[in-house]
């Protein structure tokens, strides 16, 4: 029975240990596209909803840089958040637009979250990710960000007034 018992375990360990080691074939590669320096105006509170304590983040401008696309964050979008206590979560909802370099305008929709918690160890801890949408001109050199998805995260070391978002294109 100890022998059986024993061998039991290590095919289960074996397993186990093979099924972390490979990852299947087409696993999603990221690849940088750019990096947006986002200005904020004051935020305000709608109170707390039927849904949760609502806050909006006015987007005043700034800039965006990528070795495909360069050009400015155009004044006039916001960053609608919800704060869900009972999730201890943060969803996001940024719409906002950008202008490249060469007067080209696309459209973005970020949608995230910011959730709070505890690793095993008690530690705190906090995720923040988003993903973002892009709606260029069909016929324009942007339309590849019609066709991908992105995932990106808040770069915490940049030195700015307003906050700094990383973007990869998931291939």
């Amino acid at each position: 029975m100890k022998k059986l018992t024993a061998a039991l375990l290590l095919l289960t360990f074996a397993l186990s240990a093979g099924a972390q080691e490979a990852a299947p074939p087409d696993a999603p590669r990221m690849e940088f596209a750019l990096r947006l320096k986002v200005t904020l105006g004051k935020a305000f509170s709608c109170g707390e909803t039927p849904h949760g304590q609502r806050t909006v983040i006015p987007i005043t401008g700034g800039t965006f840089e990528g070795p495909d696309l360069k050009g400015t964050i155009l004044e006039g979008g916001a960053d609608y958040q919800l704060f869900r206590k009972e999730l201890n979560r943060t969803e996001l909802e940024a719409i906002y637009c950008i202008r490249t370099d060469d007067g080209i305008c696309i459209h973005v929709r970020n949608k995230g979250i910011i959730a709070e918690g505890r690793d095993a160890d008690g530690k705190p801890v906090n995720y923040f990710k988003c993903a973002p949408q892009f709606e260029a001109p069909a016929d324009s050199k942007y339309a590849w960000l019609n066709n991908a998805l992105f995932i990106c995260s808040p770069d915490w070391s940049e030195k700015f007034e307003g906050i700094v978002l990383n973007v990869w294109k998931v291939m």
